[in-house]
């Protein structure tokens, strides 16, 4: 079957179409993807302003028609944190189904950690034995850990590096080092409180550390990972002895100034300095000298999940969270 999957992020819209049959990887058919900024459109009150919205209805209008231009057995359309996480999420979701005939769904932070972790399984294979999964999003950091195909514990955090950007960096033009100090203050007892006990009930120093989200594959690149045109198999890993560097290089720069830095995109470029600081501080608190990057994330895991089970389970999977709307 042909299945088009709409990820609804904080900093874009990402459709991605692929044909699936049983027993091989989802097959790639076509891509669009549209700059949505919902990061920046975030009050600090958590509502999502007009601009924003607007930016989203019109990329979920624009993936619909090419999902019906590629004739999709069926269309998955799901919100990541910034819009489930927003005051006016409801309002929102009410707005794109008027707009586009959409009824766009979003999953909780547990099924995001659990989907993003199926992906790292079937990339890594059963060779892999256990593996620690980090997913650094907008508005969240999703932990997990098992043996198996689905983890065995899936842990959702209050660290996306839009979410702290916004919060705890009052001028993300020039970071003053102040500011940085209390930020990675606040992560690092956000990680204390929440994943203490993580080495204590699971053998994680076993593991294979794994890292996904566009967040950790630009620090990889910045830390001297092979460029994207090398191709997804080549191997890319991101050590925690390069990220003190790259937190100083990035705090010296601008956003604009960022985005001219290898790996950097101009739409991350506002938030990588947290993100960094993030990934430092998760890789000291989990004592990881260095974690392996993974190409495929949610979107796959979606895809892989929808390939192993009925349709009625999986639209059920989906479009719960979506019912209000």
């Amino acid at each position: 079957m042909r299945l088009g999957v709409l990820d609804i992020g904080s900093n874009a819209a990402h459709l991605r179409i692929a044909d699936l049959t049983a027993g091989y990887p989802p097959q790639p058919v076509a891509t669009l993807k549209r700059q949505i900024r919902l990061a920046e459109a975030i009050s600090r009150d958590g509502i999502i302003g007009r601009a924003g919205i607007d930016r989203l209805t019109e990329a979920v209008r624009e993936a619909a028609a090419v999902a019906a231009q590629h004739r999709v057995h069926e269309l998955v359309p799901y919100a990541t944190s910034a819009v489930r996480d927003a005051a006016n999420r409801d309002a929102i979701l009410t707005e794109i189904r008027a707009t586009s005939g959409v009824r766009v769904g979003y999953l909780d932070a547990e099924q995001e950690a659990r989907l993003t972790f199926l992906a790292a399984r079937h990339w890594f294979g059963w060779s892999a034995g256990p593996i620690l999964l980090a997913d650094i999003g907008g508005g969240s950091m999703e932990l997990a850990y098992g043996s198996g195909e689905t983890p065995d514990l899936a842990l959702s955090l209050p660290l996306g590096a839009g979410r702290l950007t916004r919060h705890h960096l009052p001028d993300p033009e020039r970071v003053k080092r102040k500011h940085r100090k209390r930020l990675r203050a606040h992560v690092e007892a956000v990680l204390a409180r929440d994943v203490g006990d993580i080495s204590a009930r699971h053998r994680i120093g076993q593991a294979t550390a794994v890292a996904t989200s566009r967040t950790f594959a630009q620090l990889a690149r910045l830390c001297g990972a092979p460029k994207a045109k090398a191709g997804p198999h080549v191997v890319r890993e991101l050590h925690r002895v390069d990220l003190g560097g790259a937190i100083e290089l990035l705090a010296a720069r601008t956003p604009a100034e960022r985005a001219q830095l290898p790996g950097v995109s101009a739409a991350r470029a506002r938030q990588i300095l947290a993100g960094a600081v993030v990934a430092d501080a998760t890789m000291a608190a989990l004592n990881l000298a260095v974690v392996r990057i993974c190409p495929w994330a949610l979107r796959e895991g979606i895809l892989l999940d929808r390939l192993h089970h009925s349709a009625g389970h999986a639209r059920h999977l989906y479009a719960i969270q979506g019912e209000s709307a």
